[in-house]
């Protein structure tokens, strides 16, 4: 069983949390918060996107390169 005091501080805990989403929500600066997440986003797909087309190229290059080794 949980006691009084365990029950208040998740209470408040919960009502802390509740307030600083609204605050990032709504405060001053949440449209830039936003906006940056946005970027950093993109700039991760963009990051992975090239490694993987790196790695490929890599790849293909070193199987066509074997191919014409043989010859």
């Amino acid at each position: 069983m949980s006691t009084i005091k365990e029950r208040t501080l998740k209470e408040l805990e919960n009502k802390v949390n509740d307030l600083e989403n609204f605050i990032s929500k709504k405060g001053i600066g949440s449209s830039y918060l936003s906006r940056a997440e946005k970027i950093q986003r993109n700039f991760n797909i963009g990051l992975f996107v090239g490694g993987v087309a790196i790695v490929g190229g890599v790849l293909a290059y070193a199987l066509l390169k074997d191919d014409e080794d043989d010859e």
